[in-house]
């Protein structure tokens, strides 16, 4: 039986090892992007919500987020 060398199937093994920790890496980032999809998809939701109480309370309008201040919206 004929065999490669040392160096060479070393070489091959720490490739392998490579593509094997990039895949689980991949995989992570995969479960990562899920979770945050999730995560921003309960914000929105809740978002919604904070303007539907608003609308509710004050009518329709548009908040300054950088001081709380608010004008009315007209209907076109």
């Amino acid at each position: 039986m004929s065999k490669i060398t040392e160096e060479e199937l070393k070489t091959l093994t720490e490739q392998e090892q490579k593509k094997a920790a990039i895949i689980h890496d991949l995989g992570f980032l995969e479960t990562q992007k899920h979770s945050l999809n999730h995560f921003f998809s309960q914000v929105v939701k809740e978002n919604e919500d904070s303007k539907k109480e608003l609308e509710e309370k004050y009518g329709k309008i548009s908040v300054d987020l950088k001081d709380g201040s608010y004008e009315e919206v007209e209907d076109e």
